[in-house]
Parts: C-alpha cells; sequence; structure tokens
C-alpha cells in the first residue's frame, strides 16, 4: 500500500514512529497530484512550496517530539472558498481571480498550529453554488469513480482530491450539501456540522445562515480527528458557539447497540434510483443487527425544504456578493467610461450563469412589495422544519437516510435544467435549515458507482452522529473500497 492510500490515524502514527517523515508523505500526495491532477482537475492551486516548507518543520517538531498533534506532517487539500494568508482565493470564481487575502480562516490557523500540510486549493463550484462542480469560473472536477462523470458540489474538488489520492484528507463547506453530497458521489467520508460547532471565520460567504465548514476523509475515525482539531468557538465569529467541544475519538466506539434510530418517511423520495434505496435499506437492516432499534418517523415539512432554501439562500447570496464590484478587490473590468458602468461591466464578465442565477432570485425575494410573500413565508417554512426535528429527536437519537437520489451523473447530463439539478440536494438541504449536523458513509456500489448513508444527529451532537455512522462503517467493508484512480496509481 502506498502512503497516500492511508488514513489519517495511520499514517500518523507512522510519522510518530519515524517509519516515515512528512516530506516523504507530502512528496507521495504530490507525486499523485502530478499523475492522475489532469484528470480530476480537482486543484486550482497546488501549493507545492509551501507543503514542503510545512513538512520540513513537521519533521522538525517530530524529531523532537515537540507539540506533536494528531494531524502534525499530515497532507491536507482546502476548498478554495477558505482564505488562506498569501495564497490566491478565489471562491472558484474569475471575480476572484487573482485575489491573495491579507489573513487566513480560523480553521487554516487551526491546523496550522496543529501542523497540518497544506496542498493547495481545491475546485468548487463559484462561491459554492452548485450540485455537480461544473459551475466552476475554471473548470468542471472530474469524478475518480468514473472521469465522464461528476463528482457532486460544491466541495467536488476536496471530495475527488480525497477519493483520488491526492490529498490524506480536506475540508469543504456545506450550505445545502455540499459536503455531504459529493462524499456520497466519491465514496468519502463527508461530514456537515451543526451551525456554530465551526467559526466560519474567513470563509467566503455564500449564505451565511447555513453555511459551515466541515471535514472530508477517507473513513469515520479520521473525520473525528478533523472536526476536533477545527471545532470551537472563535471571538471573531459572534456565531460560533462557546458551548465545549466533547472528545469525539474518545465516545467513537460505543456503538449502537440500545440507541433508537429514525428513518424519516419523507426521505425515500420521488426518483431516487432503486439501487440507492436498497442499499440505504440494507444499510439501515445492518444497524439494527448491531443493536440499534429502528422505528419510521416523520417529518412532515420536508417536501417545502428544498422552495424555502431556493429563496433564503439566494437572498443571502445576494446581499454577500453585492461586495464584488471590482472596486475593491479580484476582477476590475476594463474599458468602462463611469464608475457605475464599471460596476456592471466588472459583474457581468465576473461572475457565471448560475451566480447570476442566484442572486436575481435573491434580489426579487428581498425587494419591496415581494420580502413579506417570498423571504418572511420561507423564514416560517425553516421554523416549521426546526420544529420537525426537534419533534423527532423526542423520539430517536439520530435519523438515517440516503444522501444523494443517485449515484454520479454524467457530466452536461443537467446542467440546462436548473430544477432538476436543485434536486440532487432534496435530502441533505433540511438538516441545514434545521440547524442539524449530517454525516454521509459509504454503504454501497451501484453499477461501479458509491452510494452514501447519511446520518443526521440533534444539533451539537456530532458524537451521536460519529458513532452511529462508525458502527455501521466497522459492520460493513465499504471502507475499504477505493476509486479506480486511487487503485491504478498505487
Amino acid at each position: 500500500m502506498t502512503l497516500f492510500q492511508r488514513t489519517i490515524r495511520e499514517l500518523h502514527q507512522m510519522l510518530v514512529d519515524r517509519e516515515i517523515s512528512s516530506v516523504e508523505l507530502t512528496e507521495s500526495v504530490l507525486g499523485q497530484i502530478a499523475a492522475v491532477g489532469e484528470k480530476t482537475k480537482a486543484y486550482l492551486v497546488v501549493t507545492r512550496d509551501l507543503a514542503l516548507r510545512q513538512a520540513k518543520a513537521a519533521d522538525e517538531r517530530l524529531r523532537a517530539k515537540r507539540d506533536v498533534k494528531p494531524l502534525t506532517g499530515i497532507p491536507i487539500a482546502l476548498k478554495d472558498v477558505l482564505c488562506v494568508q498569501d495564497v490566491v482565493s478565489t471562491a472558484g470564481s474569475k471575480i476572484l481571480k487573482g485575489f491573495s487575502p491579507p489573513y487566513s480562516a480560523t480553521v487554516v490557523e487551526r491546523l496550522e498550529a496543529e501542523g497540518a500540510v497544506f496542498l493547495g486549493k481545491t475546485n468548487c463550484d463559484e462561491f459554492a453554488m452548485g450540485s455537480s462542480n461544473e459551475n466552476s469560473g475554471y473548470w468542471p472536477v472530474h469524478n475518480p469513480w468514473a472521469l465522464d462523470r461528476v463528482p457532486g458540489g460544491s466541495s467536488g474538488g476536496s471530495a475527488a482530491a480525497v477519493a483520488s489520492g491526492e490529498a490524506i484528507g480536506g475540508l469543504g463547506s456545506d450550505t445545502g450539501g455540499s459536503i455531504r453530497q459529493p462524499a456520497a458521489l466519491t465514496g468519502i467520508v463527508g461530514f456537515k456540522p451543526t451551525y456554530g460547532r465551526v467559526s466560519r471565520y474567513g470563509l467566503i460567504a455564500f449564505a451565511s445562515s447555513l453555511d459551515q465548514i466541515g471535514p472530508m476523509t477517507r473513513d469515520v475515525a479520521d473525520s473525528a480527528v478533523l472536526l476536533q482539531a477545527i471545532a470551537g468557538h472563535d471571538p471573531r465569529d459572534s456565531t460560533s458557539s462557546t458551548r465545549p467541544v466533547p472528545d469525539y475519538l474518545a465516545t467513537l466506539r460505543n456503538g449502537v447497540k440500545g440507541k433508537r434510530l429514525g428513518v424519516p418517511k419523507e426521505y425515500f423520495v420521488a426518483g431516487m434510483e432503486p439501487a440507492v434505496e436498497q442499499a440505504v435499506r440494507d444499510a439501515i437492516r445492518l444497524l439494527e443487527q448491531q443493536g440499534a432499534s429502528i422505528e419510521e418517523v416523520s417529518l412532515p415539512h420536508s417536501d417545502v425544504a428544498l422552495p424555502a432554501y431556493y429563496v433564503i439562500a439566494p437572498a443571502e447570496a445576494s446581499s454577500n456578493l453585492a461586495r464584488y464590484d471590482g472596486v475593491r478587490y479580484g476582477y476590475q473590468a476594463e474599458g468602462a467610461k463611469n464608475l457605475i458602468e464599471e460596476y456592471m461591466l466588472t459583474r457581468q464578465q465576473g461572475f457565471g450563469p448560475e451566480v447570476k442565477r442566484r442572486i436575481v432570485l435573491g434580489t426579487y425575494a428581498l425587494s419591496s412589495g415581494y420580502y413579506d410573500a417570498y423571504y418572511l413565508q420561507a423564514q416560517k417554512v425553516r421554523t416549521l422544519i426546526i420544529e420537525d426535528f426537534k419533534a423527532a429527536f423526542q423520539k430517536v437519537d439520530a435519523l438515517l437516510g440516503a444522501t444523494s437520489p443517485t449515484v454520479a451523473f454524467p457530466l452536461g447530463a443537467k446542467t440546462q435544467d436548473p430544477v432538476a439539478m436543485y434536486l440532487n440536494d432534496i435530502i441533505t438541504i433540511p438538516a441545514n435549515l434545521g440547524n442539524v449536523c449530517g454525516i454521509s458513509v459509504p454503504c454501497g456500489l451501484a453499477d461501479g458507482l458509491p452510494i452514501g448513508l447519511q446520518v443526521i444527529a440533534p444539533g451539537f451532537r456530532e458524537e451521536v452522529a460519529l458513532q452511529v455512522a462508525y458502527a455501521f462503517e466497522a459492520a460493513s467493508d465499504f471502507r475499504k473500497l477505493q476509486s479506480p484512480l486511487m487503485r491504478s496509481a498505487a
């Protein structure tokens, strides 16, 4: 087994035992990026020099046995919505082309403090808007399981990097499923923490009341390791929670015996592929065999989550993206005759079609005379969804369902039909509106493509989601699955 095929925990032990150095490990991963990067297009920027400098620094820490942490010397990929000081950060958009932030996101600083190694910025849908990673302002990402398929969006770059061996772990952001859905479509583990568990300081915003940063890894225990490193209060983010962060690894093996797990009947939606439904129902039976009790529950307002999301998220996006005018930073159009024309040309040329579509939609929903009819109504629906989750978690410890109703679809198959594209997030969006946490873990294959099981736990009960996901992973063999790109390059 090559180094880039191993997990964070395996590599941590090898680094501590001095079987390998961080420089060797980093060069192994950089070699895989060189070998398959043109196929996946997972990265927008590879920070090779920075990675090797950080790897050498990590080796010094390891040699001195000084402040060695679980991520010391581990190569990590960062979604391009996370600011890294003096490293070009574009959120996948041409309007931020060439922008090097003067500061780093809190999650980046926390990984630096652990001694992690940054491989580069991964490709994403422009400003994290998309379900297929075809809306990047630069190029689409290809799924390592089948290069003519999408990897899911918008964290498809980080997902493809982890699934192909181009990173040992990665960070993504999840506004409506953008960690969990690409994780499911590429056969890795993706975790959306509760809103407030992880600081959003330094995250280039899409929809501020929904965005959340989370880990993307090969297995559940690695997800716990990464979450442990980035979770916790940050005084620079007023929305981050002051609640104590549990020891996620310590409780990981608690199992599901005696746990009550709910299956929302609304999550088996029309149009779900039969193979996906079968794999998820098989996974639920396996958890029952591990000692969990399974019962059907109802989340009655799930059917209106999607329309509510596509009012709230574009409304917030239209406000957040107003700052990109060509004056402050990033792209600036040439040839304008006056300031107003400069604004218009910059935004016309800098933003892609999907971002423009959502800005128009959000501006309309917030405009005078329509605010009450659309935005306020959507917020009332959001309250109903929050109440649905509260009622369900009075009866059960966690909820189970599919992460995506389909496996990865062909590139270009849905680009001309935005509504069909939006439906890909239909099962993940309620967790963002309801402010609960959710994890996707591989649970099967259909036609050689991965399927994801979603475990949803109450807000700030990340340890419960991890325990259920870990119990399933330990009882099945799906953790051993590797994408063809990973296998062939090994």
